[in-house]
């Protein structure tokens, strides 16, 4: 379609268009995050970092929870409770995920963490009781046989740092699942700062147990302050992107991380997946798609039954 105004002519995004400009956006940032806490990580401790991030994002993500008011919404006792185990949630996982980034290749744990959907869905049926049939189960199953092709447990190429990127998925399931508790008045910037503020109190008090603040260079202090950067960006990007298009249709797009995390893996650490991890990502990514699809037939039929019903 083509508009004209005051003689130029433009070309008009329809809103999924534009989700899934910004939820392709969202996953390079939030795989640069990554990129860049690794590069980081290898000179400066681990703990130092993710306080130094975590207090960046938080300095962002207060300016932000200012401006929007949602600082001055208060929360019901059950919403604090759900707050409480969420933001502990994405402390677990922001630890054990970076632990697992500084030992194994970018691509191959991205693959692991592109789980995450079937294993919310999963985790949904058996926690929540949402309804989950045979075909969706077996989506997961075969999504779950692609990860174990990257893992490969009790082989040769075995490496334990997987598993810790496997704990790392389930304690993102955790808060996940925790965020759909909330009432619809808890605002979204709350949620975001608390838990900003708290991964960046765990890397002050674990700075302690690696022998306090080092000295770093200005190159991995630049990193850093990109990977906060891009981190805040990404959050933003992906709220963005799922209030602007159709969730069956931009949410598929997730996926893209995982092209993003073996271009970057090439161009900066000079790492490819091998054979099996390729052939273990594409299980992931296809069972993730088809679930997906199968979720978004599932809510066309029940809504169409109820425009009947209606």
């Amino acid at each position: 379609m083509c508009r004209f105004r005051d003689g130029r002519c433009g070309v008009a995004l329809s809103d999924n268009a534009r989700g899934v400009i910004f939820m392709n956006v969202a996953m390079a940032a939030f795989t640069l995050n990554d990129a860049m806490m690794k590069l980081a990580t290898v000179e400066v401790p681990l703990m130092q970092a993710i306080a130094l991030r975590g207090g960046a994002a938080a300095a962002v993500l207060s300016l932000l929870a200012v401006a929007t008011g949602a600082l001055r919404v208060p929360l019901a006792r059950r919403d604090r409770a759900i707050l409480a185990l969420r933001t502990a949630a994405e402390v677990a996982a922001t630890l054990t995920f970076l632990a697992a980034l500084l030992h194994l290749p970018l691509a191959n744990l991205s693959a692991i963490l592109q789980s995450l959907p079937l294993a919310v869905t999963l985790a949904a049926a058996l926690v929540l009781r949402e309804p989950v049939g045979r075909r969706r189960l077996a989506a997961i199953a075969a999504g779950f046989a692609g990860v174990l092709l990257i893992v490969r447990p009790g082989t040769a190429g075995f490496d334990g740092w997987s598993v810790l990127g496997l704990v790392s998925v389930a304690f993102v399931v955790v808060r996940d699942l925790s965020t759909r508790r909330f009432s619809a008045m808890v605002p979204s910037a709350t949620v975001a700062l608390t838990a900003a503020v708290a991964v960046a109190l765990t890397g002050l008090a674990g700075m302690g147990l690696e022998g306090g603040w080092q000295p770093m260079s200005g190159r991995d202090a630049l990193r850093i302050g990109g990977a906060a950067a891009a981190l805040v960006f990404g959050y933003l990007l992906i709220v963005k992107a799922m209030r602007t298009g159709a969730v069956a249709v931009v949410a598929p797009f997730r996926y893209v991380a995982l092209l993003w995390a073996i271009i970057l893996g090439w161009l900066l650490f000079g790492t490819l997946p091998d054979g099996l991890t390729w052939i273990g990502a594409g299980l992931i990514v296809s069972s993730g798609l088809y679930t997906l699809w199968r979720e978004a037939r599932l809510r066309r039929v029940v809504a169409a039954a109820a425009g009947v019903g209606a």
